[in-house]
């Protein structure tokens, strides 16, 4: 058994460490792989030689160097609980989907972008969830499929986000309706609260748990923005506050669906 270190520089978020799992998901060499996201690192466990694990992660472009390659003799695979990680999982996958569907529907009832804009940085996270309960067992085909399509799609509604975000700039509209903004967002911060909850429960450490707790963290900033923004709409009676947290958002969810269609390839 081998372990074969390599230092990833534009590994900087859990996008990065799923398109890695996918690039060398089909490697019937490796055995394990282990990331550090915050020092930029993976370490690879496999048999035979690291030539054709260095040529898959350079097909990347992540700035991908060999740290060290040495022989490991006591090599243990791990035997986490998956039906545990399976369940958190399950959970806050469906949390996030129910806030997607309960922001979208506000949203447009409120006349708030920003509140459709955060819907969709929900559905972002389902697909995180998604992918990572794929990582927990899964075939490549499937994750494969599942990724490209939630892509296109999270691209597509995040294209119309800010179409619509142009337009109400340019068009007089009315003025969101801020009490429904700061209600249902606070319900969205509490529901990411759960989130993050059940994930600390699993108390895995496996980085697509950890993943997706870093991602879940991360909404809450944008939960904070869009109740910001609707106690903004009440101060100043404009349109604006809301419109300026949608465009942030929106652009932050396109550039995800970038990434999550990367993960197809």
């Amino acid at each position: 058994m081998q372990k074969t270190t390599f230092k990833i520089a534009k590994m900087d978020c859990p996008s990065e460490e799923q398109m890695i799992r996918m690039k060398l998901n089909d490697l019937t060499n490796i055995k394990s792989l282990e990331f550090d996201i915050p020092n930029r690192q993976l370490t690879v466990f496999h048999t035979d030689n690291h030539d054709k694990i260095l040529q898959r992660l350079d097909n990347l472009r992540f700035d991908t160097t060999l740290i060290d390659s040495v022989a490991e003799e006591n090599f243990i695979i791990s035997t986490d609980n998956t039906n545990h990680e399976r369940k958190s999982l399950w959970i806050v996958l469906f949390i996030n989907l129910f806030f997607f569907a309960l922001e979208m529907t506000t949203g447009f009832i409120s006349n708030s972008m920003g509140l459709v804009a955060d819907s969709l940085d929900m559905f972002a996270d389902s697909i995180v969830y998604g992918l990572a309960l794929l990582a927990v067992g899964g075939t490549m085909t499937r994750k494969k499929n599942i990724t490209k399509y939630a892509g296109y799609f999270q691209l597509t509604l995040a294209f119309f986000g800010l179409i619509e975000v142009i337009r109400r700039f340019v068009v007089n509209e009315t003025v969101p309706a801020f009490k429904i903004m700061i209600i249902i967002s606070i319900l969205a911060l509490i529901g990411n609260g759960l989130c993050l909850y059940v994930l600390q429960k699993s108390k895995s450490n496996e980085i697509h748990m950890q993943a997706s707790m870093i991602f879940t963290s991360n909404d809450v900033i944008v939960n904070l923005g869009v109740i910001l923004a609707g106690g903004l709409v009440y101060f100043t009676n404009s349109k604006y506050p809301d419109l300026i947290v949608g465009s942030i958002v929106f652009l932050i969810v396109g550039q995800g669906a970038f990434k999550i269609l990367k993960l197809s390839k």
